[in-house]
């Protein structure tokens, strides 16, 4: 968290950060797949697309509130993070209530999903492919996106607080800053 020469820190590009842009996304497969998938009048369709919304709005809000409080900042990521594991949680169930499988490491395809979602940030490069996709390899991209998130989220709390023990709080930074413009 670099400041301006003054006690604010510089804005975030929340548009910038890895895990924002998976849970566009999230969001947009979640949609599709809940539209799709999921029968008219199921409260899973609500809670699954407003799982992925909150996964991806309150990074645009944490990020923003960051600059005046890292409490907010750190609360409203751990908001999304919690959003983005209860929609993991929902496609889990898909998979477990279809008898589906559930690909882990040692399943044949799962490295080749793995190391595509990692290098695959965009929209674009999962849109064509997920409304051809089986429920088994939706479900299984979807949650390697949110477990890519949610260690995205991870790191990006720890270097928040490595900021916050090295320069302070909101508070700390304005009172240093005025002692330094009035030459204390």
């Amino acid at each position: 968290m670099e400041t301006n020469n003054g006690f604010l820190p510089n804005a975030v590009n929340y548009r910038n950060l890895i895990f924002y842009k998976k849970g566009i996304i999230l969001y947009d497969m979640t949609y599709w797949y809940q539209d799709h998938y999921l029968v008219r009048g199921d409260r899973t369709k609500d809670q699954m697309e407003q799982a992925a919304r909150s996964g991806k709005q309150n990074v645009v809000e944490g990020t923003a509130d960051g600059m005046t409080s890292i409490e907010m900042e750190i609360k409203l990521l751990n908001t999304a993070r919690g959003s983005l594991l209860e929609l993991m949680e929902d496609y889990e169930d898909q998979l477990r209530s279809r008898r589906l499988e559930l690909w882990e490491k040692g399943h044949p395809r799962y490295e080749k999903m793995v190391q595509y979602c990692y290098h695959h940030h965009d929209l674009k490069s999962y849109q064509p492919y997920y409304e051809k996709w089986s429920i088994e390899e939706f479900c299984n991209v979807a949650l390697t996106l949110i477990h890519q998130a949610d260690k995205g989220i991870l790191t990006y709390l720890k270097k928040v607080e490595q900021t916050f023990l090295e320069q302070g709080g909101i508070k700390e930074r304005m009172f240093a800053a005025r002692k330094e413009k009035r030459g204390y």
